[in-house]
């Protein structure tokens, strides 16, 4: 945070963790690796509070995620949203 404001790009991520969290919450199925997506979500968003989120480690724990949640069409929408907010990391997103 710079000068009590925090950065875009860790807004948007924290929104898209926070909705996925939701979302894998309130699924009715379980699944092996759900645990994981969890875990991993929390992760994140441990990772975005900290501020200055470790790109490598963002994108593992989104491919974790996204290994973990499979073909949950129903969570389809709200990983994108995690992806895209992760790429907002990413050197070249930068302008």
């Amino acid at each position: 945070m710079a000068g009590g404001h925090e950065d875009p790009r860790v807004t948007e991520l924290r929104t898209a963790v926070s909705r996925l969290c939701r979302q894998l919450a309130a699924h009715p199925a379980e699944f092996p690796d759900r645990g994981i997506a969890e875990e991993e979500l929390a992760a994140l968003d441990a990772m975005a509070l900290s501020g200055t989120p470790d790109v490598p480690r963002l994108r593992r724990s989104l491919l974790l995620i996204a290994a973990a949640i499979g073909s949950v069409s129903a969570l389809r929408g709200a990983l994108r949203e995690v992806r895209e907010a992760v790429e907002l990391f990413s050197p070249s997103s930068r302008n």
